[in-house]
């Protein structure tokens, strides 16, 4: 099988790094299309091997990329096309059906209530990505509650399969080495309690919430954020104005796998953290949270369907909270009082292997190259062996597991 992932850009974000991720686990010859910006992750996936081709789209309205992309479709002879993020599904699956590829899988990595990608949901959004959808033979979604969304949404059951984000979990386990490596190169002091935030700094992931909870901590604790965006300016006079900015740390934008940056990655990272804070209210799947947990930290989080979606006991160290600085700090100082323990990885994280995920994902790209269209089904499917599926009526996919 020879596949096309095509994706809005390669800058270091979740969606970025999953693709990068997934392509080091799955059996098929791929290639992979950015329409803009080819950044970390693109360096990174050259560097696995992968052919990584940028088409220079000047913007959403960049019609001329359309025919591009189909030349550059049919001269590949893909046997299946795979878009990733907005702006490549509604280009990536028009471009493949008039290049004649009719296995075409979407991946829905960020679909909330009320923004997608940090956009406003208006009715013009939401009016194109219904119509381009229908091009496309299946859309995954990573979690169940993404699932409900696209059913809300009115895509039908039967093309929405949940194969849930992965994580390498032998990269994120806790390692004490680097935790003091990090923190000696970061200036921080060994004792202190150190509250990691990760993801784009953006006003939707709500990261401020974080820093306003760090000054209602006692002066020996520390926050980390971990990565890049529009936001960072804000956050660091937010920071000034709460009168922390001496103790808030902005490590730009890390990437999952070590590339041959400077500085830590993202797991090396994780190990310097004592607690993660999540204040962002509206999640598609929450995969700074399953990282934490992987490296073992507690968590304190407003919204994270990865976690939300399985029983409460495989997560003990995940509480969910409102997103408010009080709530944080409060919660995050109790952490404080809690003698040392040892920092091991709960079955929350373990169900979110990435291996496992890759065996989904080409279930589902079988599926996709069969002759004949699967018949209608009552729910989205979840790509697992029938005996741990969980069917949920229409319109709810609540009850479907990842």
């Amino acid at each position: 099988m020879k596949a096309l992932h095509i994706i809005t850009g390669l800058g270091v974000g979740g969606a970025e790094q999953q693709l990068r991720l997934l392509l080091r686990h799955l059996p098929v010859q791929a290639d992979v299309v950015t329409l803009t910006n080819p950044g970390a992750v693109a360096t990174g996936l050259m560097a696995d091997g992968v052919h990584v081709t940028h088409l220079g789209m000047a913007g959403n309205r960049d019609l001329a990329a359309l025919p591009r992309l189909v030349r550059l479709i049919r001269s590949g002879g893909y046997d299946l096309v795979h878009t990733h993020l907005y702006r490549a599904c509604v280009y990536g699956r028009s471009a493949a059906r008039l290049a004649g590829v009719r296995a075409v899988v979407a991946t829905e990595h960020s679909l909330g209530d009320s923004q997608m990608e940090g956009r406003r949901l208006t009715p013009g959004v939401r009016g194109l990505y219904v119509a381009s959808e229908r091009l496309g033979r299946t859309t995954v979604a990573v979690s169940p509650t993404v699932a409900d969304r696209l059913l809300r949404w009115g895509v039908p059951a039967a093309r929405i399969e949940v194969v849930p984000n992965g994580i390498d979990l032998a990269r994120f386990r806790f390692d004490p080495l680097q935790r003091h490596r990090v923190r000696r190169r970061l200036g921080l002091p060994e004792e202190a309690f150190v509250v990691g935030a990760v993801g784009r700094l953006t006003a939707g992931k709500r990261f401020d919430v974080a820093v306003r909870a760090l000054a209602r901590l006692p002066a020996d604790s520390w926050l980390l954020l971990v990565g890049g965006g529009p936001e960072e300016n804000v956050l660091r006079r937010t920071a000034h104005e709460a009168g922390v900015a001496d103790r808030v740390l902005f490590a730009g934008e890390r990437p999952y796998v070590h590339d041959g940056s400077p500085g830590p990655d993202l797991p090396a990272l994780l190990s310097a953290m004592d607690a993660l804070a999540s204040p962002s209210p509206e999640e598609a799947f929450g995969l700074a949270v399953v990282e934490a947990l992987a490296s073992g930290l507690p968590v304190r989080h407003a919204s994270c369907p990865a976690i939300e979606d399985l029983p409460p006991h495989s997560a003990a160290e995940a509480r969910r909270l409102p997103c408010d600085p009080a709530a944080f700090a409060d919660s995050l100082a109790e952490l404080r009082t809690r003698p040392p323990h040892a920092r091991t990885t709960p079955d929350a994280a373990r169900h979110y292997c990435i291996t496992r995920s890759a065996a989904r994902l080409m279930r589902v790209y079988a599926d996709a190259l069969a002759p004949t269209p699967r018949s209608a089904a009552p729910s989205p499917r979840s790509s697992v062996p029938p005996s741990t599926t969980t069917a949920a009526p229409a319109p709810s996919a609540q009850g479907v597991r990842p």
